[in-house]
């Protein structure tokens, strides 16, 4: 059987303003032959990442300065190999906006014990570097499967 090849992936929340853009450049500095971007299921479109994330992706030597949320759309399915959702229901939304997307739509955290990533949004900057944490962790698990 032949191995799947993942070119493009897409990661997806709901805001495209907190989780999806730190998500999109943990993978896009690991897998750099990748095409990898991000969208939001209710995106604020064009709005730049949520301050304390932008912090604290700084701190983490990573800029989102350049950032503008996009929304999600079934067209987006079919541009990407791949769909990373932080939560279960969010696979739930995508698969009733575009059936055919839901064979290759998973959890960013898969790997790690298929763990929905919460949104931070309006919690403390303690509930960031969380997920910012668990964000990380689950990138460095996509990065080893994808890379070999």
């Amino acid at each position: 059987m032949a191995k799947l090849k993942f070119d493009s992936i897409l990661v997806v929340c709901v805001g495209n303003i907190c989780r999806s853009p730190i998500g999109e450049r943990l993978l896009q500095i690991q897998l750099p032959n990748k095409t990898i971007e991000s969208a939001g299921l209710n995106a604020i479109v064009n709005h730049p990442v949520e301050k304390t994330m932008t912090e604290i992706a700084l701190q983490h030597g990573i800029s989102v300065s350049d950032h503008k949320a996009k929304q999600f759309n079934a067209q987006l399915c079919h541009q990407y190999d791949l769909i990373l959702v932080m939560e279960k229901v969010h696979m739930e939304t995508i698969n009733h906006l575009a059936p055919e997307a839901s064979g290759k739509t998973m959890l960013f955290g898969h790997w790690n014990n298929q763990r929905d990533i919460v949104d931070p949004y309006g919690q403390s900057k303690k509930m960031f570097e969380l997920i910012y944490q668990q964000l990380s962790e689950s990138a460095d698990m996509w990065a080893k499967v994808l890379s070999h």
